[in-house]
C-alpha cells in the first residue's frame, strides 16, 4: 500500500551536492566512511519520519507519499524544496571584540549562536569577522538516494521508534488504553542530554501518535558502589 500524509517510516537517505557531486550527508556508516565524511560523532542508522511534519526536507517528503516499503528512488531535488535559497542578509561582518567579549577565538568553519541562530564563521581578516547563517547547503541542487526501509503501524511501534531517534534506551514500555508507560532503568545515565531528549520524545509522542493522551515516566536509580 502506498505512503500517505501521517504514516511512520524508517527510511535510509543519501545526499550528494549538486555543485561538485560529493557526498555530504548520508545514514550509512560505510559509505561515509567510503567517502571520507565519517563522523564520530553522528550516530548512523534508519532516519525516522512522520510524512508532513516538517522534519524532513520537501522534496524527500513529496517523493515519500505514493512509495512503497522496499522502495528505492534517486531524486534531484531543487534548493527550493532543499535547504532553502541563499539569503544575502543572512551573511554579516562583526568586530572580531565582539567575539573575545564572549571568550571566543574566532576561525574559519566555527559554529556559534547568533540571534537564535546558527551561523559558520567564513572568514576572519583584519580584526573583521564574516559570518553566514545560512545552512551549508542553502542554494545548492541536491541528489538524493531514498530507501523505505519499514512502515510503523501499531502505537508500540512508533513510540519505540521515537524513542530511538532521540538515543534513549527504555527498559519497559506499556500502553494501557490511551496511557503509555516508559520505564528507564537505573543503567540509563540520568544526565542533562537525557532529560533535554525525554522531553522532546514526550513531546513528540504527544503530538503524533494519535492512540497515546497521556505519558507516564518512571525511573529507576540505584547506589553504585561508592555510594554503599
Amino acid at each position: 500500500m502506498a505512503l500517505k500524509e501521517g504514516d511512520f517510516v524508517e527510511i535510509e537517505y543519501s545526499i550528494w551536492r549538486g555543485s561538485d557531486n560529493s557526498l555530504v550527508l548520508t545514514t550509512e556508516k560505510k559509505l561515509a566512511e567510503d567517502n571520507k565524511i565519517y563522523d564520530k560523532e553522528f550516530v548512523y542508522k534508519p532516519r525516522l519520519v512522520i510524512i508532513g511534519k516538517d522534519n524532513m526536507i520537501k522534496g524527500v517528503t513529496d517523493a515519500l507519499k505514493g512509495m512503497n516499503v522496499g522502495e528505492n528512488k534517486k531524486l534531484e531535488i531543487t534548493p527550493e524544496n532543499a535547504f532553502g535559497n541563499r539569503i544575502q542578509e543572512l551573511v554579516r561582518v562583526l568586530p572580531v571584540s565582539d567575539f573575545r567579549k564572549r571568550d571566543m577565538d574566532p576561525y574559519p568553519g566555527m559554529q556559534i549562536e547568533i540571534d537564535g541562530s546558527v551561523a559558520t564563521v567564513m572568514s576572519v581578516n583584519s580584526g573583521r569577522v564574516m559570518v553566514d547563517a545560512n545552512h551549508p547547503l542553502a542554494g545548492e541542487k541536491i541528489t538524493c538516494d531514498l530507501k523505505v526501509l519499514k512502515k510503523l503501524d501499531s502505537t508500540e511501534e512508533k513510540a519505540k521508534s521515537i524513542l530511538n531517534q532521540y538515543g534513549l534506551t527504555h527498559e519497559k514500555l506499556q500502553i494501557n488504553n490511551k496511557e503509555l508507560i516508559i520505564t528507564f532503568g537505573s543503567e540509563v545515565k540520568k544526565d542533562g542530554k537525557y532529560f533535554i531528549d525525554k522531553s522532546s520524545a514526550v513531546d513528540t509522542i504527544i503530538a503524533n501518535v494519535p492512540d497515546v493522551e497521556k505519558v507516564v515516566i518512571q525511573e529507576e536509580y540505584k547506589k553504585d558502589s561508592k555510594q554503599k
